[in-house]
C-alpha cells in the first residue's frame, strides 16, 4: 500500500512545489511591477548585445509594446501558477486523472513561456545570450528542465490499490 501511495505523493509534493515558484514569481511580477520590467525592456530593445547591424532591427524599442509583453507574461505566469495549484489540489484529492490533465496543462505553459519565450525568443531572436547584464537563459533553462522533469513523474504509470477489493490497477 505505501509503495501505491509514493508516486501519487511524489506528483503532489513536485506539482506543488512548481506551483509555489510559479506564484511567488507572479506575486513578485505584480507587488514589484518595475524590476523585471526592466529586464524585459533591456531584452527587447537589445541594447546591452553586441549591437549587430545584421540583428538590430529585430529590436522592440516601444515601451508600450515592451509594457505589453510584460503584462502578458506576467497574466501567463499568474494563469500557470493558478493551474498548478489546482492540479497540486486534485492530486492531494487523490483525483489523478484530472490532477495529471490539469497539472500537464499548467506544466506545459511554463515550458512554453521558459523554453519558447526566453530560452528560443528572448535567448536566440532578441540575442539575450549576447548581454553580460540582462541574461535570464540560466534561470529559464532551471524552470524549463524542472517543468519537464515533473510533467514526466506526473504521467509515470501509478499503480492503485482499490479499497473495496485490494486488486491493484494502473491508473
Amino acid at each position: 500500500m505505501a509503495a501505491a501511495r509514493a508516486l501519487p505523493l511524489t506528483a503532489t509534493l513536485l506539482t506543488g512545489t512548481v506551483a509555489l515558484y510559479i506564484t511567488l514569481v507572479a506575486f513578485g511580477n505584480i507587488t514589484d511591477f518595475g524590476t523585471n520590467q526592466q529586464f524585459v525592456q533591456h531584452v527587447l530593445s537589445m541594447d546591452t548585445t553586441f549591437k549587430d547591424d545584421d540583428l538590430m532591427w529585430r529590436a522592440v524599442e516601444s515601451k508600450g509594446l515592451q509594457d505589453a509583453a510584460y503584462t502578458a507574461i506576467i497574466v501567463w505566469e499568474t494563469i500557470a501558477a493558478l493551474v498548478l495549484i489546482l492540479g497540486t489540489f486534485q492530486w492531494f484529492r487523490d483525483d489523478h486523472p484530472r490532477a495529471r490533465q490539469t497539472s500537464t496543462i499548467g506544466l506545459l505553459m511554463l515550458m512554453l513561456l521558459f523554453g519558447a519565450g526566453f530560452i528560443a525568443i528572448g535567448g536566440e531572436w532578441f540575442s539575450m545570450w549576447q548581454s553580460q547584464d540582462w541574461n535570464g537563459l540560466d534561470a529559464a533553462m532551471r524552470v524549463f528542465l524542472l517543468s519537464g522533469v515533473v510533467l514526466l513523474v506526473n504521467h509515470l504509470p501509478m499503480e492503485r490499490v482499490e479499497p473495496a477489493t485490494g486488486t491493484r490497477t494502473n491508473a
